[in-house]
């Protein structure tokens, strides 16, 4: 498994969640990261799997770079590298070329992304994954919206397929103690209904709308508050504290941070809200929440809306008032409506989006790649 980081993204917690999740009596994992950090890369290693940093020195630390993945490559022989994200896959084809018994497999976890947000390495990666993309064995997309995209951007329809997020439900569900303690850490009263965002502060995410939405929410129900989890990113976090500020709803928020205990931070929760403006595959954030038994609020981009089913609110992205709305909606359930609504919420992702299930497509997407050599 190749990848940039072990940081706790989307991404690398499935690989985590993957790598620790396959039968150790058939499947011999190494995890390759280009960076050695990451709050995942301790418990891989913990839990048994081999992990090597690749030691990248920087963005333009490339030929040394790839030079030292060949070498790594060449040891492990591999039978299969899955990719994940932009990068890995592009270098995944590339080393390609250098391992001829290897099956390259890419993860795609994104959908439509607004590259204008970005530098120009985000579009120089999507021009090199349209051109080597035909040189992949497998392409697996953890969402619909995702192979969509980059079936319409000329990635070859014959190796694509959809491989869902699996959530380990074992870690969510309800605590009433940590819920009590979280809520008292933020000063908020047991009649509050809370409405938390959970993410980095990135562009796609839309922490604007979400403000947008509280104040909208804020004139005709006092008792509702709002937190933002997640940690900084490439969005302007002072430029976003100063507009909760200016919409008058800086006293009814809280900026979590990052936080490591979520499964614990989200039974402090009435409602989960995921504002995303572009670029969302599988939203682990959502499942995650249903799985924690609170309902969602969610903008119709990327699998947000096949993930909540008919179990959710569902709005037009980048705009507040439907969000609001939405939002309004759930509130008005009261917290006994809400707990019931949460209820079916986390049996919906056990039975539809489990990590076992995960595990057991990925597992068989690999023996049939291995057993797909040519011999």
């Amino acid at each position: 498994m190749l990848t940039r980081s072990l940081e706790s993204g989307g991404a690398e917690v499935q690989l985590a969640s993957l790598a620790t999740g396959l039968p150790r009596d058939r499947f011999e994992v190494t995890v390759l990261c280009f960076y050695e950090i990451g709050s995942l890369l301790d418990p891989l290693r913990d839990a048994g799997i081999r992990v090597i940093a690749l030691k990248k020195r920087g963005r333009w630390d490339i030929l040394r770079f790839f030079i030292n993945l060949l070498r790594q490559l060449r040891r492990l022989q591999p039978d299969v590298i899955h990719a994940f994200l932009g990068p890995p896959n592009v270098l995944a084809a590339l080393a390609k070329p250098f391992l001829p018994g290897t099956r390259i497999i890419w993860g795609i976890r994104a959908s439509a992304m607004d590259l204008e947000h970005y530098d120009a390495t985000r579009r120089l990666t999507l021009m090199a994954e349209r051109w080597l993309s035909r040189y992949a064995d497998f392409i697996v997309a953890n969402s619909v919206a995702g192979r969509d995209h980059v079936r319409g951007h000329g990635f070859p329809d014959r190796l694509l397929t959809v491989v869902s997020n699996g959530i380990d439900t074992a870690r969510f569900g309800r605590d009433e103690t940590a819920r009590v303690a979280v809520r008292n850490d933020w000063g908020v009263a047991p009649a509050d209904c809370l409405i938390g965002l959970v993410g980095r502060l990135d562009p796609k995410k839309d922490h604007e709308t979400f403000l947008r939405a509280a104040a909208l929410l804020l004139k005709t129900n006092g008792a509702v508050r709002f937190v933002c989890i997640g940690s900084d990113g490439l969005s302007d976090q002072e430029k976003l504290h100063a507009l909760a500020i200016k919409l008058g709803v800086a006293d009814h928020l809280i900026w979590a941070g990052h936080r490591t205990d979520l499964p614990l931070v989200l039974n402090a929760l009435d409602i989960h809200c995921s504002a995303s403006a572009f670029g969302e595959g599988f939203s682990n954030a959502v499942a995650e929440s249903m799985a924690a038994g609170i309902p969602n609020v969610v903008t119709d981009v990327g699998d947000s809306a096949r993930i909540v089913g008919d179990l959710g609110k569902i709005a037009p992205p980048g705009d507040p008032a439907a969000l609001a709305r939405a939002c309004g909606e759930l509130i008005a359930l009261g917290e006994s409506g809400r707990r019931a609504l949460g209820d079916r919420c986390a049996a919906r992702i056990e039975a539809e989006f489990s990590r076992p299930k995960l595990i057991k497509q990925m597992a068989k997407i690999y023996r049939d790649q291995v057993e797909s050599k040519p011999s």
